[in-house]
């Protein structure tokens, strides 16, 4: 029963002291948890570009690992934090985001979609071996520059 009153007490004190994290406005939130996405992403697929370049041993359990977070990461869906509003035009010290993601005629959409198709093919093979990684691993970071190189503002 001590287990319990003390968890219950810790849920308590995490939901009083939540509030004091959030920004005051939502859409410095989204641009936040948009980042957040974005940097838990870096953090698997580091070993896995590193592994296929050679720069760090193979290791197949890693490496299925790391895809299968990269997948579970495309899986959640954030698409609120994708706000309009929330591009570097209103947050310039705050995003990269280009205005035009939010365009009638912007193809993110599609990237995201093709980006999700390399990191599918990437699970499949990233414990079968460096090759069979190198070859997926290359697919999964075009499908990511892609998409920068058309909607995130180039770095100064």
């Amino acid at each position: 029963m001590r287990v319990v009153s003390k968890v219950a007490l810790f849920l308590v004190s995490l939901s009083l002291i939540q509030p004091a994290f959030a920004e005051d406005d939502p859409k410095k939130d989204a641009i936040h948890a948009r980042q957040s996405q974005m940097e838990l992403q870096a953090f698997s697929a580091g070993p896995l570009f590193a592994m296929a370049k050679g720069d760090m041993p193979y290791d197949a359990a890693m490496a299925k690992r790391m895809a299968e977070n990269l997948k579970l990461l495309d899986e959640i869906d954030i698409g609120s934090a994708w706000m309009k509003g929330t591009s570097n035009m209103e947050y310039p010290d705050d995003t990269r985001a280009l205005p035009k993601i939010w365009a009638e005629d912007s193809k993110v959409r599609e990237l995201g979609k093709e980006y999700g198709k390399a990191v599918e093919e990437l699970v499949t093979a990233a414990g079968n071996g460096r090759e069979a990684l190198s070859e997926k691993v290359k697919a999964v970071g075009k499908a990511c520059k892609n998409c920068h190189d058309d909607y995130r503002k180039k770095d100064e």
